[in-house]
Order: C-alpha cells, then structure tokens, then sequence
C-alpha cells in the first residue's frame, strides 16, 4: 500500500505527476459537453472503452470470459457496464463496483411538441431500412425554446412563486406557423404521388409527429421522412459547460448530478486498468456501472432498480466458477459497491437547510452520506473501509446527514443494496444548484474524486481482508469486554 502522505492535499494539489485537478475538470467538461443525454453518455463512454481495448459484449450472445480480460455492455444504448477481470481472479472472488446514473432531471421530454416533464435538444430514433435501425442524432444549435411569460403579465409570482402549469405552460416552440403550414404541405404534395395505401400509413406519421421535425431529422439522416419509424426527443439547455471563478476554481455545467460521477468512474477504470497488464497480478473484478433512470425511481429494465447488475454478476461469475458451489452468492458476498450520486454542499445564502455537524464544502473531497432510514445505503463499517482509502492517500473526505427536520432525497445505493446483498457506501462531490439549468461544483473536487476511486480499484481488496465482521473468529482487540464501558450490552 501506498505509505501516508503527511498532508492532505487541497483542490490545487498536483497528483504524482499526473494532469492537474482542474485539468481532470476539463475533461470531464469535454464529456459532458458530449453528453446531453444518456443515450450520449453511453455513446461517449463506450467510444472511450474501445479507444483502451475494452471488449464490447451483446447480453444476448454468448460470453466467452477470461482472466485479464476487460469488456462491457450497453443496455438500450442508455445503460452500461465495464468490468476488468483480474488474471488471478478465483471463484467466488468479489466485484469492487462503481455505480452512478447517466440520466439527468430536466424540464421535459417532447413527443410532437406535446411533453412530459421528466428528462432533457437531442433525439435517439428508429429508422425503417431493409431492418430496423436505431442511431443518435444531436444538433449543436438550439432548435426550440420555452419562453418564460413577462413577469409584468402575471404579478402573482410575488405573491406564490413561479409554479408553471407543466401541461399547458411548457410547451416548447420549434417553428413559426407559416414555416411550419409550408413543411406540411410540401409532405402533402409528396404523398400525392404515391400509391394510395403508403400515403395512407404516412399520413398517420405525420398525425404522431409534426412534419417540420420530421424534415429536419432526415435531413441530417440522409433518409427520406417516412424512414422514421419513431423517436425519444430529449430537450436540454445547449449551452457548454465551463470554468469559472477567479482562477478556475468552478465548474458550470447542466447535468453534473449525475454525469460528473459518470466520468470520475470511468475515467478511474481506465486509469487502473487501462493497460491490460494491470490486471496480472489482480484476483478480483474491478466495475463500473452507469445506469438510467434514476431521476424518475430506477425501476426499468435498464435501471439499477432492474436485473443489470445481479444479471451481470451472475454470468460473470458463473462464467468464471465451472460450475463451482455457491459461486456467485460468494462472490456478492465478496463485494462492495460504491455509490457515487452528487451530494449538496452548504448553500452560504441557505446555512440553515444544513445541519450544523453536516455541511459539506467545495474542495474538500468526496462526501460520505448517512441515514438511518437507508435512504443511503452506508453503514459504519462501508464508510470506514472507503475513508481508510482516503487517508493512506492524504485525500480529504466529508460526511454528510440531511437534518433530521427535512426530507432527504435517495441514490441507486439502497436499490442495488438491497437488490445485491452487497457492502455499500453512499458517496457524492459536493454542488450547488443540484436539478438547476447550470449546476455547480468545485473544479478541483473532480480530481480528488478519480483520485480516491483510483485508490478503491488498486487497493481495496487488501484493505478489505483487514476487516472481520461476519468471520468465524472475532477480531483481536486490546483488552476485553469487560474493560469496556458497554459490558452491560449482550
């Protein structure tokens, strides 16, 4: 193990020759400016995972694992899952995962410019060919726009609050009429000229979807309109992400909750193990998973409420085991999940939404989250093994519990705890206006947080095999119960 540093290192520190912290800003603004939707963060990571060698599975072929090999997998193109093997792994040996969520809470999804507030202006659709095809679209400019009305016309915002009826005041606009009356009839005066059956069908695309939209997108396809069996259209604010402050110390961003975990993970991964060779001397199976959904409860297929992650242990294991006992419940048993959500830093104009003890801060690493309701997923022993990590480093930690008089929110930490049976920490870096258009965080946080992630893929497993909580023989403790003032306790 790496031997103790004798300082803690702040957001300006320089890591063992490696870019800055606020270079490892940077590129996580180069992926976010990529990502402006999951669909897209999954494309951007995927293409980072091939680019250092990953091999790309489908789930519905067969896998053919080896020790030191390094693959990963997508789940409607808006979920993923790397994982490294180490060459000495044996059965029943443990994953050492990273989770967070690639989805992002947005003012509202649009189908035919009629929304649903949920997710981010970006569109994942499906094209009729010879089979049917799905592919990505992204406009870099801004296509449409949800004007506020002026505050001089609805004086009752003083009195309670913007709260905009989210059916009929949100509505986003794409064209003016007369542009869009022209699309419509230049559609129509194409289906003149077809057979009478296939304007009929096309007719009815055209009901779904409106016409201008539909020529715009085929436009940067290369299709006809009536290739388009259907698309998801994501809206989202085009703006790129940046720096800021005095020296940089800032990030602004839409969509850190939750993308700046997405890549810290990642880009820890490939950081370990982006070199095959890494993986020889290793005996467990280092992971990363990112998942949709969680802004709207994770429970779908492709969410960490879903089959994703027992389905992915579950071939892995019983890949790797030859039919060994219990192979898989061992290696559950083995693991330990750490579950990287953003977390909320004290607000300086908003000090009492924070308890007094609990207040985390820009600059000062990772923040380890409590509550005695599982809305987290940490325990004392979780929060331990991953703090340990942190101090052999010198890398700063905070620790984090809502105040017992408000609510507290949740992550995919109890979902995938209760879902796996695994050890589970709660974790988060620190941000200010979390669920907001431009978001906040500190740009050195960012590499502190690859930093310590680096830490618990390297160095995990012999810190684990240091800890005895479930063992046949206790721990050895200095002295014994009865010198202990709780020898009342059985």
């Amino acid at each position: 193990m790496t031997s103790k540093r004798q300082k803690t290192k702040t957001a300006e520190a320089v890591s063992n020759g490696s870019p800055s912290f606020p270079q490892a800003a940077q590129n996580m603004l180069d992926f976010i400016n990529h990502a402006w939707t999951p669909f897209h963060a999954v494309e951007e990571a995927s293409r980072r995972l091939v680019a250092a060698g990953f091999q790309k599975l489908s789930e519905r072929a067969e896998w053919n694992l080896q020790p030191g090999g390094r693959y990963f997998f997508t789940r409607n193109m808006s979920t993923l899952v790397a994982f490294a093997i180490g060459a000495q792994y044996q059965p029943g040996n443990g994953f050492h995962m990273l989770g967070a969520h690639t989805d992002s809470f947005d003012d509202g999804s649009v189908d035919s410019l009629r929304h649903q507030p949920e997710g981010p202006c970006l569109i994942l659709h499906v094209v009729r060919s010879l089979m049917l095809i799905s592919a990505q679209v992204k406009f870099d400019k801004p296509l449409m726009h949800i004007p506020m009305l002026a505050i001089h016309l609805q004086p009752e915002i003083r009195e309670k609050g913007f709260n905009p009826n989210k059916q009929t005041q949100l509505g986003p606009i794409l064209a003016v009429a007369a542009k869009a009356s022209l699309d419509k009839q230049k559609k129509s005066d194409a289906e003149d000229l077809k057979p009478e059956s296939k304007a009929g069908e096309e007719k009815k695309e055209e009901e779904r979807h409106h016409a201008a939209l539909l020529n715009l997108l085929s436009s940067q396809l290369g299709c006809t309109p009536e290739a388009i069996v259907d698309f998801e259209l994501h809206i989202c604010d085009v703006q790129p992400s940046t720096l800021g402050g005095m020296e940089d110390e800032f990030v602004f961003s839409g969509r850190l909750d939750n993308l700046a975990m997405s890549f810290c993970s990642l880009q820890a991964l490939l950081d370990v193990h982006g070199d095959p060779a890494s993986l020889a001397d290793d005996a467990n199976i280092k992971a990363v998973a990112l998942f949709d959904h969680e802004e709207v409860g994770s429970a779908s297929a492709q969410g960490a409420g879903g089959p994703v992650m027992r389905d992915t242990i579950t071939r892995v294991a019983g890949v790797l085991s030859g039919g060994s006992e219990g192979a898989v419940v061992r290696a559950l048993q083995s693991s330990f999940l750490v579950s990287a959500d953003m977390a909320h830093a004290l607000h300086p104009n908003y000090a009492d939404k924070h308890d007094g003890q609990h207040q985390p801060r820009f600059g000062q690493g990772l923040v380890i989250k409590h509550n005695s309701n599982q809305r987290y997923a940490t325990n004392a022993v979780s929060a331990t093994l991953f703090r340990e990590l942190a101090k052999q480093h010198g890398i700063p930690t905070q620790d984090f519990a809502v105040r017992s008089d408000m609510g507290c929110g949740s992550t995919i930490g109890p979902i995938l705890a209760s879902g796996l049976g695994c050890r589970t920490v709660d974790v988060g870096l620190a941000q200010l206006a979390m669920h907001s258009i431009r978001e906040m965080c500190s740009s050195g946080d960012i590499g502190l947080a690859i930093e310590h992630f680096t830490a618990f893929f390297k160095e995990f497993s012999s810190l684990d095999a240091s800890i005895n909580i479930d063992g046949l023989s206790p721990p050895v403790l200095q002295g014994t119960l009865e010198d202990t003032p709780c020898n009342h306790v059985q």
